[in-house]
């Protein structure tokens, strides 16, 4: 017997089979065209939003053409808590294709001395990788065995296939310390009012779960305008929950 996804992880039933989106990188359902250029801030608190925030960051998107594909590029500048005190800066720039969400390119540099540097071409990654506390620059080239999408942007992927209750949505998933793919699978439980910075919003609930043994990675509360994600929720090892709630922002001059 066949048992029905959503009946495996506990959400509601797609009216028919036509709901279940099974994504793969280039897909004709994402279109990245919903993302329009906006700046937001990102504050992150662990257990209660009363807590002070244990990190905060800004992500700025503008568009651009490069090779003469549309590209969204994305600039993410933030600070956090280091384990031993002060604090900790750093800066991610990713550059995806507009419509598909491909990644094209990723660049990570921290205070603490860590970088990244990436090139992707379907299942290619190639770059130089350095850990922080070293001294030496590792080469990476590594083969996927498929493409996937930016996995600390996965909650770009719903918003672009368009968010419907009842929906379910897999798609493979990438960062740089995976060898493989690892796919997950999204399911749109509905609208819920969320509390964001003191304002009551109107969302969609969207729950990310691994697709291997459907473990809960994140809760996501969604809209179709700037900042798009206005609150998540990630349950952490320890037992906590980190907390984010997110806010549109001016972008920043023209440099």
């Amino acid at each position: 017997m066949i048992i029905p996804l959503c009946i495996l992880l506990a959400v509601p039933c797609p009216a028919s089979g036509a709901d279940t989106i099974r994504l793969e990188v280039g897909a004709k359902e994402v279109n990245g065209r919903v993302y329009a250029p906006h700046a937001a801030r990102v504050r992150v608190h662990l257990g209660s939003l009363d807590s002070a925030p244990s990190a905060e960051w800004t992500n700025e998107l503008t568009l651009g053409d490069s090779a003469g594909r549309r590209v969204m590029r994305w600039v993410t500048r933030g600070t956090r808590s280091g384990p031993n005190g002060g604090t900790v800066t750093w800066e991610l720039r990713q550059t995806n294709d507009a419509v598909t969400l491909a990644p094209y390119g990723y660049s990570s540099t921290s205070s603490n001395g860590g970088h990244t540097q990436l090139t992707l071409d379907g299942t290619r990654v190639r770059g130089t990788r350095r850990l922080p506390g070293d001294t030496t620059v590792q080469p990476v080239d590594v083969t996927l065995d498929r493409p996937g999408f930016v996995a600390s942007a996965s909650d770009l992927v719903p918003t672009a296939v368009g968010l419907k209750a009842g929906t379910v949505i897999t798609a493979p998933f990438w960062s740089p310390a995976m060898t493989k793919a690892e796919p997950r699978i999204f399911s749109v439980l509905g609208q819920a009012t969320v509390d964001v910075e003191g304002s009551h919003v109107r969302a969609w609930k969207v729950e990310e779960r691994r697709y291997t043994d459907r473990q809960l990675l994140a809760t996501w509360y969604l809209v179709d305008t700037s900042p798009y994600m206005v609150y998540g929720e990630v349950p952490l090892p320890n037992g906590q929950t980190q907390r984010m709630a997110e806010v549109a922002i001016p972008m920043s001059a023209p440099r």
